[in-house]
């Protein structure tokens, strides 16, 4: 059976995100904007970034540990050469009941099949507006909204389990609410409202570009029927509702306006193999040195343990009550 680890505000690990890549086709302002990651980024060496066999090993450690969840993410994981290859070696650890990915989409056409067929079937995929106008100045690469729904057609059709992640700025896509929230509930399809974050440093963030859960759940009352759902889970992050009359769900993802620190269940490996305990840290832990220089499973699970045990990590609430200002990784490295 399976050890399970707390920290200081005893809240269990038993959610893993793994970036397998800090690289992404997109540019988006949210997380990659275009005047910072140019095409003269540097981006991480090859020999920086943990293999195949590096995930693997420590999904397992983290598998002994408690962990139930794993989600692919980057960067945008779909980049990643041989990626089916690793979700056959993960879906197969003992202990891991449920083995996810987040895509930006655009490469489900061409690389969905494989997927499922390597074991992986749930999707979250992010689309921040159907307008196409719109979506390519967003992703700033030109790329077209409808070859993010065309993957999310083709993944429906395979099987997927899918949820939709729209990050909402005031001003920018707000007057896209309802039309994303008609278009994915006709399909059948989770849609959850993002608040704006200010998750890394170079996305321009302040509160004035935020639009809450409170607005936007007053935005869809005036057109939807919506009721409230119960969490599935402990440490479940949306805050569920669901259109009355129909098992269309959509939910809101409350960062800014109401914080979830208190059950947050999750840690993340940077595609170099830090552990950060915290999507706004500033700071990982390096097991990568760990896993290249010998050191033994219960050597590198100790660490671990011990990084997770003194764990003290509030951003959230410390922002809502002292507008904390601190160095913070970013999102295309350490993953969402």
């Amino acid at each position: 059976m399976n050890a399970l680890i707390t920290d200081g505000f005893n809240r269990p690990l038993h959610d893993l995100r793994i970036s397998v890549t800090d690289r992404c086709n997109f540019r988006c302002q949210y997380c990659m904007p275009a005047e910072i990651f140019g095409p003269d980024f540097p981006f991480l060496p090859k020999n920086e970034v943990l293999t195949f066999e590096e995930i693997e090993r420590l999904a397992k450690l983290f598998a002994q540990l408690g962990v139930k969840k794993i989600r692919l993410t980057g960067g945008e994981p779909l980049l990643r050469r041989g990626l089916p290859e690793l979700i056959r070696k993960l879906t197969l650890i003992e202990g891991i009941t449920d083995m996810g990915l987040t895509t930006n989409g655009v490469l489900l056409t061409r690389l969905a099949k494989e997927l499922f067929d390597a074991g992986l079937h749930r999707l979250n995929i992010s689309l921040d507006a159907l307008d196409e106008n719109l979506f390519k100045k967003l992703n700033g690469r030109g790329v077209s909204s409808k070859a993010v729904m065309e993957g999310i057609d083709k993944a429906c059709e395979l099987g997927f389990h899918i949820k939709v992640n729209m990050v909402v700025q005031k001003g920018v896509n707000d007057h896209e609410i309802i039309p994303m929230a008609e278009y994915f509930r006709n399909k059948g399809i989770t849609l959850r409202f993002i608040e704006f974050m200010d998750v890394g440093n170079s996305n321009g963030w302040n509160m004035e570009k935020v639009i809450t859960k409170k607005e936007m759940y007053e935005i869809l009352s005036s057109h939807f029927e919506i009721e409230p759902v119960d969490a599935a889970y402990f440490g479940e992050v949306a805050k569920r509702y669901r259109f009355k009359g129909s098992n269309a769900e959509l939910g809101f993802i409350t960062s800014v306006s109401e914080s979830f620190c208190s059950s947050c269940t999750r840690a993340r490996i940077s595609a170099d193999g830090k552990l950060y305990t915290c999507l706004f840290a500033g700071n990982g832990h390096d097991l990568r040195v760990l896993l290249r220089d010998g050191s033994t499973d219960e050597t590198i699970k100790n660490e671990i343990t011990s990084i997770w045990n003194k764990r003290a990590d509030r951003y959230s609430d410390e922002r809502n009550n002292h507008h904390p200002s601190k160095k913070k990784i970013e999102m295309s490295y350490i993953g969402g």
